[in-house]
C-alpha cells in the first residue's frame, strides 16, 4: 500500500478538479493536498450547521430523521450512534468490488465534493479522506447497489464504513478487514458526528469517479481509432479529400468534426498511398482501360472511409459534452442538506445523478458507434471485392487451405452486437425507499455500462489493427506509408508477427487489445512527431 512517488500534487478544494486530476490521483497515485482555505471553509460551514441546529431550525437527518422519526440528539451519545447506524445500514452493496484505481477515483471525487464547503462536515473528516488517498488505504466498494438518487448511497456507505474502522479495504487487490489495516498505520477510526454520515453517502461521487476514468480512456480510445483508420485509408488508397479543412472548419464547424479532420490530416501527412481528389479522374480512366488492381474510386465512397469526421467527430462531441458535465459534477456539492452563510438551509436534491446518468448513456451510444465503424472497416479489408486484397488477408499460405482473418472477425462482430444490447440506464427508474425515491437516475449503472463498452471496443479495434497491418504486408505498401502509418504498423509488429499461415489467433488479439488499453499506439505516433487533438 505504499504510495508511488509522483511529482507534484493535486489540490482538492471543490473548485478545479478535472478528469485529468482524477486520473492522476487514481491511476498515477499522485498525492492530494487540502489548502488552509479549504479547511477554514469546512470549519465555518460546520459552525453554521451547529448554530442552525442550536437555534431549533428543522434540519433533515438531525432534528428530523429518516422517515417519520424525530430526533434532537446533537451533543448526546445518540449523535454518533445515529450516523454509525446510517452508514452500517446502507453498507449493503453486492457483487464484485471496484478495482483500486476506480475506488481511489470515487474516494477523490467524494472528498472534492465535500471540500467545496457547503456540506457542514468537520475539517478532520476531509483530512482523514486525504490521508487514505496519500497512504494508499483504499476502501473496498461493491459495484452493485446504487440507484443514483439519493446519490450513490450504497457504494459511498462502504467508504464511510472504512472511515469508522468497519467493512473492508483493498490490500494487494483483495478485500481485507479495515481494522487491522488502520492499526498497522496507527490510525484511530473516526467517530462521525451529526450530518457527516449523511454527507458521506448522499452524493454522486461513485458515478462521477468511475465516469471520469471511463471518459479519460474513451478519448484516448477515439484517438487510437483515428490512428488505425488513417492506416486503413492509406493502405486502401483512400482519398484525402474528405479531410480537407474547409469542408469542416468553414462548412460544418462542429468541434469534434474539426478535430477529427485535423487529426486525420496529421496522421496522413507524407503518405504516398492516399490520393488527392484531383487524382481520382485519372484513376477512373485506369480502371476503365482494364487496370483493376486499384479500386480507389469505389473505396473512397464508403462511409467508413469518407464520413470519418462526421461520425467519429460526433463521437468526440458526445465525449466532450460528457466530460464537461462530469467535471461540473466533480466540483459540485451534491449532498443534502446544504448550508450557505446567511441563507435558509437548502433542502434539495443535488444528490440526484440525472445529469451524469444521461451523459454516461451518451457515452455508451457514442462508443458503440465507434466500434461499429471499426468492425465495418475490418470487414472491408477482409473482402477481396471491396479491398482488392487477398480474401481474408491470407498471407503466403495457400488460399482455401488457410482461413486468414476470417475467424478473427467473429469476436469483433460479436462485440458490436453485444454493445448494442447495452441499453440506456438513465430511463430505467424503479421507485424505492417507500416510494420516497420515486424517480431515480441509475447513473452508476450507466457509468458501468460505458466502462463495459469501452473495454469491448479495445478488442474490436485490436482486430482492425491486426487486419490493417496484415493488409500492409499482403499489399507490399509499407514504403508508401506516412510517418504515422509506419509507426503504427511497427508498433503492431512489435507485438504480433505477420500471419503467414493459420495460427492460434486469440493471443494476438489479446496482446493488441492490452496495448490499446495502455495507449501504446498513441505513444507510437507521438514518438513519430504526430500530436493529436
Amino acid at each position: 500500500m505504499t504510495l508511488v512517488e509522483n511529482e507534484g500534487s493535486v489540490d482538492l478544494n471543490g473548485e478545479k478538479l478535472d478528469i485529468e486530476g482524477v486520473r492522476r490521483v487514481a491511476v498515477d497515485r499522485t498525492p492530494v493536498t487540502l489548502d488552509e482555505s479549504t479547511l477554514e471553509r469546512a470549519a465555518i460551514s460546520r459552525k453554521q450547521f451547529e448554530d442552525t441546529v442550536r437555534d431549533g431550525v428543522p434540519v433533515y437527518g438531525v432534528t428530523t430523521g429518516y422517515g417519520e422519526m424525530i430526533y434532537m440528539l446533537v451533543g448526546t451519545s445518540k449523535e454518533v450512534e445515529l450516523q454509525t447506524n446510517l452508514v452500517r445500514s446502507h453498507s449493503a452493496g453486492v457483487g464484485p468490488v471496484f478495482n483500486e484505481q476506480e475506488a481511489r477515483a470515487i474516494l477523490a471525487a467524494r472528498l472534492n465534493a465535500l471540500a467545496k464547503g457547503y456540506s457542514a462536515v468537520r475539517p478532520e473528516l476531509l483530512e482523514r479522506m486525504a490521508l487514505y488517498l496519500n497512504l494508499g488505504i483504499t476502501p473496498a466498494i461493491p459495484e452493485i447497489g446504487s440507484l443514483g438518487a439519493s446519490g450513490d448511497l450504497g457504494p459511498l456507505a462502504h467508504i464511510a464504513s472504512s472511515l469508522i474502522g468497519e467493512g473492508y479495504v483493498l490490500k494487494d487487490g483483495k478485500k481485507t478487514p479495515t481494522g487491522p489495516v488502520l492499526r498497522e498505520h496507527g490510525i484511530e477510526p473516526l467517530q462521525l458526528r451529526f450530518k457527516e454520515g449523511l454527507a458521506l453517502i448522499n452524493g454522486t461521487s461513485a458515478m462521477t469517479g468511475l465516469g471520469s476514468l471511463v471518459l479519460d480512456r474513451a478519448l484516448n480510445q477515439v484517438r487510437q481509432a483515428e490512428i488505425v483508420t488513417a492506416l486503413v485509408v492509406e493502405t486502401l488508397h483512400g482519398s484525402l479529400s474528405p479531410f480537407q479543412a474547409e469542408g469542416h472548419d468553414i462548412a460544418r464547424p462542429h468541434r469534434g468534426q474539426m478535430d477529427n479532420a485535423a487529426n486525420m490530416r496529421e496522421l496522413l501527412a507524407g503518405t504516398r498511398l492516399a490520393v488527392e481528389h484531383a487524382d481520382l479522374r485519372k484513376q477512373a480512366k485506369e480502371q476503365q482501360t482494364g487496370d483493376v488492381s486499384r479500386t480507389d474510386v469505389w473505396i473512397q465512397k464508403a462511409y467508413t472511409l469518407r464520413a470519418i469526421p462526421q461520425v467519429v467527430g460526433a463521437v468526440r462531441d458526445s465525449l466532450y459534452h460528457a466530460t464537461a458535465t462530469v467535471e461540473t459534477e466533480l466540483n459540485s456539492s451534491n449532498d443534502n442538506p446544504l448550508f450557505f452563510e446567511g441563507k435558509e438551509v437548502f433542502h434539495g436534491a443535488n444528490f440526484h445523478g440525472q445529469p451524469v446518468a444521461f451523459v454516461m448513456d451518451f457515452t455508451v451510444i457514442a462508443l458503440t458507434q465507434l466500434g461499429v465503424f471499426s468492425e465495418r472497416r475490418t470487414n472491408r479489408l477482409l473482402n477481396r471485392y471491396l479491398s482488392g486484397l487477398p480474401e481474408f488477408l491470407v498471407g503466403s499460405g495457400e488460399p482455401g487451405l488457410h482461413s486468414g482473418f476470417a475467424g478473427a472477425q467473429y469476436p469483433a462482430t460479436a462485440l458490436v452486437a453485444e454493445n448494442r444490447t447495452i441499453g440506456p440506464a438513465s430511463t430505467q427508474s424503479v421507485p424505492s425507499n417507500g416510494d420516497n425515491q420515486d424517480v431515480v437516475s441509475m447513473g452508476l449503472i450507466a457509468a458501468r455500462n460505458a466502462r463495459r463498452v469501452e473495454s469491448n471496443n479495445n478488442y474490436i479495434l485490436a482486430v482492425e489493427y491486426l487486419a490493417a497491418a496484415q493488409a500492409v504486408d499482403v499489399s507490399g505498401r509499407y514504403a508508401g506509408l506516412s510517418a504515422a502509418g509506419k509507426a503504427t504498423y511497427d508498433a503492431v509488429r512489435a507485438l504480433v508477427p505477420t500471419l503467414e499461415q493459420d495460427r492460434y489467433m486469440a493471443d494476438d488479439i489479446e496482446a493488441v487489445a492490452a496495448a490499446l488499453g495502455r495507449g501504446e499506439f498513441l505513444d507510437a505516433v507521438r514518438r513519430a512527431g504526430v500530436q493529436l487533438r
